[in-house]
Formats: C-alpha cells, sequence, structure tokens
C-alpha cells in the first residue's frame, strides 16, 4: 500500500518547484512512499480575474482532502522579506478547521525555501512556515549535520530545511550539495512518516 506525503508549495520563477521536485524524488526512494506535488494559487490585494480551477502549468491546486489524506507534509515557498510569500501564508490561514479538529496533529513535517542572496531570508523563512505548523501540533524535521552537504555547501541548505540561492537574476542551477540536501530532506520524511504510520 502506497503512503502520500503532500510537497505543497509556492512558485513564481520556478526554483521553489525545482526544490519541489527534488525533495518529492527524495520520498520516493523509499518503498510504498509516494509525493503528492501541489501548489498554492497566487493571490493578489485586488482580484480582476479569477484564477482558473487548474494551473496552466506545475502541479495542480492544493485541496484541504490533500491534507486529510496524507501522512507527511514538505512545504516550500520563496523569500519575501524574510517571511514565507502572501499565496502560503492565505492558504495556511483557511485551515482554521483542520487545526480545530486536529488534522494534522503528530504528522512528520519539512520545510524548504529559495532566495535571490545568501542572506536574503533563508532561515527565517522556514522558521516563519515552522510556526503555524507547530499550532497544527505537527513533528517537525530538519537536516541533520550527519549529511555531508550540510557542512561542505557554499549555497543553500540549512539545519531547518532545504534552501537554494537562486541569484540576482535568478540564473543560478541548483548546486550538487542543494540538489544533495533536498533529496535527503525527502528520504528522512518519508523515513520517519513510515515509522509512525506502521507503529499506529
Amino acid at each position: 500500500m502506497n503512503h502520500d506525503i503532500l510537497v505543497l508549495y509556492y512558485s513564481r520563477s520556478g526554483h521553489t518547484a525545482q526544490l519541489a521536485r527534488l525533495i518529492a524524488r527524495g520520498i520516493e526512494e523509499l518503498p510504498d512512499m509516494r509525493a503528492r506535488l501541489r501548489q498554492v494559487p497566487p493571490v493578489a490585494p485586488v482580484t480582476e480575474i479569477a484564477q482558473p480551477p487548474e494551473p496552466e502549468d506545475g502541479a495542480p491546486y492544493v485541496q484541504k482532502q490533500d491534507l486529510l489524506d496524507c501522512v507527511g507534509l514538505a512545504m516550500g515557498s520563496p523569500t519575501r522579506f524574510g517571511n514565507m510569500a502572501a499565496p502560503l501564508k492565505h492558504f495556511l490561514d483557511t485551515t482554521g478547521a483542520e487545526w480545530a479538529s486536529g488534522a494534522l496533529v503528530g504528522k512528520p513535517a519539512a520545510l524548504f525555501t529559495s532566495t535571490s542572496t545568501m542572506h536574503g531570508g533563508q532561515e527565517s523563512t522556514l522558521l516563519s512556515m515552522a510556526l503555524p505548523l507547530l499550532h497544527h501540533g505537527m513533528l517537525l524535521l530538519g537536516v541533520p549535520y550527519t549529511e555531508p552537504a550540510l557542512s561542505a555547501t557554499l549555497s543553500g541548505g540549512t539545519p531547518y530545511g532545504a534552501s537554494h540561492v537562486a541569484g540576482g537574476k535568478g540564473d543560478n542551477p541548483v548546486s550538487g550539495h542543494e540538489r544533495e540536501l533536498a533529496r535527503a530532506l525527502g528520504r528522512r520524511l518519508a523515513h520517519t512518516a513510515r515509522k509512525l504510520v506502521t507503529a499506529r
């Protein structure tokens, strides 16, 4: 039987989506574990045109049922002034019913982000995403220093989650260490989720 882990993200220029796919690959390295890639739709202060029910490209838009169906969550956002992007925050702000019912309590979670610059708020963005998940009672996982790439990386990668430094023009490819750490985080999330499911 396959167990799904929700890989939920917002990505405007594609860098966070790249990390999402790498984390999904790490998840699916474990037998019986499957990644369910989903994105949140964009938001604007004034909505002139409704978003189509499905995005033109990338993963489908997330539904609340995705949260209920999955045994774990990987969540990612680009940095916006050291914080998660508004579309992801908007989605999280609508999960009051899931919070009240305890739908996510005890499920493992991991985080990822992309920034333009090395010190552009990667760690604070990851921590900002952690806060609502703690309120939901989720079990947060980071990247341990037993991953050699965490000490060797000269670009992205933090103990708080996977990350990528996209560059001021957004033209930096995902580095080898960033790639390695994203997949390692996916594997760790899948491994933990599988242990928790089998322990029930």
